[in-house]
């Protein structure tokens, strides 16, 4: 059906942080809202109040009509144990939740309770909306190859992430709610779900660090500025919010220093008028024959018009309109510390098979020599964690030999921010990678990339993914690295934590190995070889 999302007024916070305040959001049939912030403004606090899973602080969320549905994918694939896909796919669609209230309904209906007719025809319509009857027959087309009566739990990461995406291209709601849906997908799931998007009768709201997923489906982006206190609305899509955003930034800039300049201007003006006064009140003192007689006809002429002129100066000052300065914006600025040059060959593969259940990689003979650039690319499953941790030595070979070339010092962001997942605090965790590092030194650090004191102290397995991968950015520029591996590292940042992070890999200059589905970020990094990864079998 026809639906229409409305908010009015929602405020929500951390304890005594506030994130935002005064919200105003229509999502109409046919809106695609990107929300767009810096890592803790409050997106995913804001899509799981319109989702109703947290009550805001105040203002009300309302649908129209009331029986409107609405569909929320978070941002972390939440794989429950037992659980098999067939079971997370009716879940994440609504219609398991929707088969037991049909079932409850089915059994007061047998016992004769009172209005169970009227609340079993609700729950076999919200069931029939949210597409129960034939979702078994969907699913297999879809994602039958995952093998719906498998458990989550044994799913790779790359499988996960298709489970996720046949999970909301099966769904039926009429308001969808997308948290970072991008995450982990190759270039046809990107594709999938850009058709999926663009072509919604109803509306959506999503966040999403992809720039380039942004600018082909977003119709409009609500900003969320952290640091301005400001919540702003932008109509005509990304690339438009982009300039419109510039524009607004440089005029708050300029009208602020014009009304500085003016204000400075006036309050000299008075300082001087007031020098004069007291000025010529001494020297008249020190040259009159008749002092007393003197100074009471020069403060009744003279220095009246000089208090005058004060006057009128501070009801000028007082009647400026006041422009606020527009608060500094934290940036993360980030480098990538590099060690000494390790030997003219990085890592070397000879014939290498690696064997994971019925999944095979190889054989495989690759070199990667000092200071190569490489693209890593391929679909979901094909193989490109499993190439990198072949490389490293971090998986055994079932035949074959790899290895690593003398003096390579290895700077990692895994795919799952593996560094940064137990429940040590992240100053212990983050400083045990860093033994050389004070404790004073490793708050700075992590401070640098957004990490204060509320972050340090925490379990590092309780940091939002985002925040984890802000850890793992930064013990790279803690450590001297030759060789660095990135396998997915623009999932879970902001966009001006990705942006910063293209400026530090143009600046590095030892060898790198990045896997990415960030199609801004292949073509802003730059490459020197390409290697594609299909099935298991590795080319250049």
């Amino acid at each position: 059906m026809d639906a229409t999302m409305i908010a009015r007024g929602l405020a929500a916070g951390h304890g005594e942080r506030a994130l935002f305040a005064g919200l105003d959001l229509v999502v109409a049939p046919g809106d695609v809202i990107g929300l767009v912030g810096v890592n803790g403004a409050g997106k995913t606090t804001l899509l799981r109040t319109l989702a109703g899973l947290i009550a805001p602080e105040s203002g009300t969320v309302t649908l129209n009509p009331p029986t409107a549905t609405v569909g929320y994918l978070p941002q972390e694939r939440d794989r429950r144990p037992g659980e098999t896909v067939r079971q997370f796919l009716a879940r994440r669609t609504g219609v398991g939740p929707a088969q037991r209230a049909m079932d409850d309904a089915a059994q007061r209906l047998a016992t004769g309770a009172a209005g169970a007719d009227e609340a079993y025809a609700s729950a076999l319509e919200r069931w029939l909306d949210l597409g129960g009857a034939d979702l078994d027959e969907r699913a297999d087309r879809l994602a039958g190859d995952l093998g719906l009566d498998r458990e989550t739990t044994a799913l790779s990461g790359g499988q996960a992430a298709r489970a996720g995406l046949a999970s909301l291209l099966l769904s039926r709601y009429d308001v969808v709610l997308l948290d970072e849906p991008t995450n982990d997908l190759d270039l046809d799931g990107l594709r999938r779900i850009e058709e999926f998007v663009t072509g919604l009768r109803g509306g959506a709201v999503l966040v999403s660090h992809d720039r380039e997923f942004l600018a082909r489906t977003a119709t409009a982006v609500l900003e969320l500025d952290l640091h301005q206190q400001q919540v702003t609305l932008y109509g005509g899509g990304y690339e438009a919010y982009l300039q419109e955003r510039e524009r607004a930034r440089r005029h708050a800039r300029e009208e602020y220093e014009e009304y500085a300049d003016k204000r400075e201007d006036l309050l000299e003006r008075a300082r001087t008028q007031r020098a004069w006064m007291e000025k010529g009140v001494r020297n008249a003192r020190r040259k009159a024959t008749d002092p007393d007689k003197f100074v009471k006809h020069f403060r009744g002429e003279s220095s009246e018009k000089q208090a005058a002129k004060a006057r009128q100066t501070d009801r000028m000052i007082e009647r400026l309109e006041v422009v606020e300065e527009p608060r500094k914006e934290w940036e993360l600025r980030m480098s990538i510390a590099a060690a000494p040059r390790s030997g003219s060959v990085v890592a070397t593969l000879r014939d290498a098979v690696v064997r994971r259940g019925a999944f095979t990689l190889g054989p495989v003979t690759l070199q990667i020599d000092v200071a190569d650039r490489v693209a890593v690319t391929g679909a979901n499953g094909s193989g490109k964690s499993t190439l990198l941790g072949a490389l490293l030595g971090r998986i055994p070979l079932a035949e074959g030999s790899a290895s690593l070339g003398p003096g390579v010092v290895v700077g990692e962001v895994d795919q799952a921010r593996g560094s940064f997942t137990g429940d040590e605090p992240l100053k212990a965790a983050f400083g045990a990678a860093v033994p050389e590092f004070a404790d004073a030194d490793v708050r700075t650090l992590l401070a640098k990339f957004g990490l204060g004191a509320a972050h340090v102290l925490r379990p590092a397995g309780t940091l939002s993914p985002g925040e984890r991968t802000r850890a793992a950015l930064a013990l790279l520029q803690a450590r001297g690295v030759n060789l660095l591996v990135l396998d997915e590292p623009t999932n879970h940042l902001d966009l001006p934590a990705i942006e910063q992070l293209e400026s530090a890999l143009a600046g590095y200059a030892g060898t790198l190995l990045l896997v990415t589905h960030d199609r801004r970020m292949l073509q802003a990094v730059h490459t020197g070889r390409h290697l594609e990864v299909a099935d298991g079998k590795v080319t250049a």
